[in-house]
């Protein structure tokens, strides 16, 4: 998952024009703040009663989605994902309760996608980041040995809190649907404190929209559009959006890496595709948007329309449109 920056620009400017028309007003306070986790930066624009309201919610939805990265973050030794990495193999390890949660959600998409979808990625991802840091390519032999240990079914739930490794080098990446789970305990964290109309935007890559800006019946928000022709966009009201595209190449040639990895290939997934996805929790929306790249429309969209209130649009550099849809509609041109 990949942020846009012209797109994360164009979501600055929305709370920017919001802020403006709100502040010629008594009620109710916009309230705008940035912080930068998870690799990204977290944006958050709440309306309150009053300023302080409004900034004291934000800062608590901060400091959860901090306890989220400190739980799931793979590049941290002492989180408890690099811990559950190290000790869970052919042996029960007891979780907290987030990390259960996301890791069961992981399966289920894993499940859906026959396999497409698979956190336990880990070990052909770690070749992949360590060729674009400079070293050679993973052979044949190194991504077989790698694909070996890959395999969600290797992953033994067991409620409510232990989880065991059913392989000795089996290892999590929860790279593509954590920032979702954490965009969803903001959500949480907002709403236990009387905020009700609130914005959130994770990178540019997920957003989360709750309620609307007053006068409005939705929080207005542009798609990725890789061809710069079609303008999407969708009218965000309790809803999440995420998007997913393929890495930019690098100069390491013409199996230059990506960081969607596909566990069928060993290799970085080739795709012409972004894809966006609104659903109704940003772990959901998160999840399927990798799940329906690798999957591609074709298989993606009989996913999307077994799946109830979720919508799903699939663009191309060329303005090649695949769509389906069972939740909000996505709309085309400019205005908004």
């Amino acid at each position: 998952m990949r942020c846009d920056r012209r797109r994360a620009a164009a979501l600055l400017g929305l709370f920017l024009s919001f802020a403006s028309i709100v502040e010629s007003s008594e009620n109710p306070v916009l309230v705008y703040k940035k912080k930068y986790i998870m690799g990204t930066v977290f944006e958050i624009a709440a309306y309150s009663r009053s300023s302080e309201e409004a900034s004291f919610a934000i800062e608590k939805a901060f400091q959860d989605i901090v306890r989220i990265d400190d739980l799931m973050s793979n590049y941290k030794p002492e989180s408890a994902l690099s811990h559950l990495n190290r000790s869970a193999h052919f042996h029960p390890e007891t979780v907290q309760s987030d990390l259960y949660r996301v890791i069961e959600q992981a399966v289920q998409f894993s499940k859906l996608s026959g396999g497409k979808f698979d956190i336990t990625i880990a070990p052909l991802a770690n070749l992949w980041k360590a060729a674009l840091s400079g070293d050679s390519l993973p052979s044949p032999a190194q991504r077989q040995q790698a694909q070996a240990c890959v395999g969600y079914e290797k992953i033994t739930l067991t409620p409510p809190d232990q989880i065991t490794f059913q392989s000795p080098c089996l290892e999590l990446d929860l790279g593509a649907i954590g920032k979702g789970y954490a965009v969803d305990r903001a959500v949480e964290t907002l709403h236990s404190l009387g905020i009700r109309n609130a914005f959130i935007n994770a990178g540019g890559s997920t957003i989360a929209a709750m309620g609307s800006p007053p006068g409005q019946a939705a929080w207005p928000v542009h798609l990725r559009d890789p061809s710069h022709k079609l303008h999407p966009h969708v009218m965000l009201t309790n809803a999440t959006l995420s998007t997913s595209e393929q890495s930019a190449p690098s100069l390491l040639g013409r199996d230059s890496a990506g960081h969607i990895i596909d566990a069928a290939t060993g290799k970085p997934l080739r795709t012409q595709f972004a894809v966006s996805v609104i659903a109704p929790t940003a772990t959901m929306s998160d999840g399927l948007s990798t799940t329906l790249l690798l999957l591609g429309p074709i298989e993606g969209k009989v996913l999307v329309n077994r799946t109830p209130n979720v919508s799903a649009i699939w663009l191309s550099p060329t303005a090649q449109i695949e769509m389906a849809s069972h939740g909000p509609q996505i709309l085309f041109g400019r205005k908004m």
